[in-house]
């Protein structure tokens, strides 16, 4: 597999949330009477007097000088204090820091360390702070909180060093060895970091923002998936097979940010072999020749083609057959005609081309649709209104004790992609309708229940299709075959 494309050793920018953070920071937060109620110390309380409302100029000057006492007094102030505008006036104040120069993340570090060593709480352990401070309910100390975790993590200390308990990995082979001990001490922030990720996991499950859950978490992802050990780490916690969907959500200019991202966490991903396998069956190859298909940032094609050439790295995975049936032949074809200012793009999309006339598979329909439903993710092709295809395969959904039905009816329970959900509802219906038991078959296997549930989705569709599909369901063969050729003739 080609070598890993090489990171310009900078350190991370900070998002450009420059006006959130004024607006925030125009507050005037009352210091004093957190000193009253001795929620802070008075150093505490004389540093960020000192420090609060300043120019960058003596903001910068003051860190300079004591970076981590200023880093200390902020850090005791989160971890004591409730009141949702000062939680979010700290937040901004850090992040601001962090926007002046990227590199005094650091600073954190040297806080934790000093406590570590001194022997003082865990609790102003910076990692702890944050991760609490994301189980809030409002979505800004979410947000804020989970961008400036990514930078700490990225500036840690001990980055590079193997996590003891991640599967698979040889720092976990050495910890699990003779006598229980390890061979290496391995990075102490593990734990902390796979909190973060499950997290982050999470958010692409069950968004807490409806529009920026998703955008936040993979932009934390492309940083932190950089490190090889966290990759492990998030195929662990199921993160993997997330990506798919949302790259195929991804259409449009206004998209093109987040769909660079998720590629780019798709790319870093499949160095990691155990999440190559899991890409590969995700179907990710789809999204990634639409990418390269429409997108626009020569950046966004690059990133894109670099995942399909790592896929296409390990043949028996099988990802040439997706891509073929997206259409990457054409597409390579024609994005081979156009002019680019990055160099490496017509190499790659020359790479691509011979690489695909090796491993082309010409699958038959009933393969491609097999493959399909095991995808998890199901789009209207041919094969699902093709009365042909369903008259000369409806015998084999028989096979592994009708596995693909089951699968399909797994999808209707589980699935949030209204399209899945639809062509299921038809295949189901499809399947009832050819198949001579068709209906006792799919009641038996609680079909029917799942797809009355789907009748009061919100997707009109999804309701049109599982009302279609229940009829078939509870209709005998003689009147649903009425049923069907009077619709068929109107």
């Amino acid at each position: 597999m080609p070598g890993v494309y090489a990171y310009t050793a900078t350190p991370l920018p900070v998002a450009d949330d420059g006006a959130e953070l004024a607006e925030i920071l125009s507050r005037d937060i009352p210091w004093e009477v957190y000193m009253t109620a001795r929620l802070i110390a008075d150093k505490d309380l004389q540093l960020i007097r000192r420090y609060d409302k300043r120019s960058e100029e003596l903001q910068a000057s003051l860190l300079d000088e004591s970076g981590p006492a200023y880093i200390e007094a902020f850090l005791t102030v989160l971890r004591n204090v409730t009141k949702e505008e000062t939680v979010q006036y700290i937040l901004a104040l850090l992040l601001q820091m962090l926007r002046g120069n990227p590199a005094r993340a650091a600073l954190f570090h040297q806080v934790g360390e000093a406590h570590a060593a001194a022997g003082g709480a865990s609790e102003l352990n910076p990692y702890v702070v944050l991760l609490r401070l994301l189980q809030r309910a409002d979505w800004f100390t979410q947000e804020k909180s989970c961008k400036l975790l990514t930078r700490v993590i990225a500036a840690r200390p001990h980055r590079g060093a193997p996590f003891v308990h991640v599967p698979g990995s040889s720092a976990a082979a050495a910890a699990s060895g003779p006598a229980g001990s390890s061979g290496s001490a391995g990075d102490p922030a593990e734990p902390h970091i796979t909190s973060f990720v499950e997290w982050l996991c999470g958010q692409l499950r069950r968004p807490s923002n409806p529009t920026k859950s998703v955008p936040t978490a993979i932009s934390a992802l492309a940083v932190l998936l950089r490190d090889k050990a966290t990759r492990g780490l998030f195929t662990s916690a199921g993160g993997v097979g997330l990506l798919a969907p949302l790259l195929r959500s991804c259409t449009g200019p206004t998209s093109s940010q987040l769909a660079y991202e998720i590629c780019l966490c798709v790319w870093q991903l499949s160095y990691h072999k155990p999440a190559l396998q899991a890409l590969a069956a995700s179907g990710v190859s789809k999204g990634l020749v639409e990418v390269v298909k429409s997108a626009q940032k020569e950046k966004v094609v690059r990133v894109a083609l670099l995942s399909l050439r790592n896929l296409l790295g390990e043949p028996e995975l099988g990802a040439a057959s997706d891509m073929v049936e997206a259409g990457l032949p054409k597409v390579l074809a024609t994005r081979g005609l156009q002019s680019w200012g990055d160099e490496d793009i017509p190499e790659l999309l020359e790479a691509l081309g011979e690489a695909l006339k090796e491993q082309a598979v010409v699958l038959s329909s009933w393969e491609k649709y097999k493959k399909e439903v095991l995808s998890g993710s199901l789009d209207w092709s041919p094969m699902h209104s093709s009365e042909g295809f369903w008259r000369s395969h409806v015998d084999k959904f028989e096979d592994k004790d009708f596995q693909l039905l089951r699968v399909l009816l797994k999808l209707l329970e589980s699935s949030r992609e209204t399209r899945t959900l639809a062509v299921a509802c038809n295949d189901v219906g499809r399947f009832v309708e050819y198949h001579p038991h068709g209906r006792y078959i799919v009641a038996d296997l609680r079909g029917k229940e799942l797809m009355m549930h789907l009748m009061k989705h919100p997707d009109a569709d999804v309701q049109k299709r599982s009302l279609l599909a229940v009829q078939k369901i509870m209709l005998p063969r003689d009147k649903l075959d009425f049923m069907l050729a009077a619709s068929s003739g109107a």
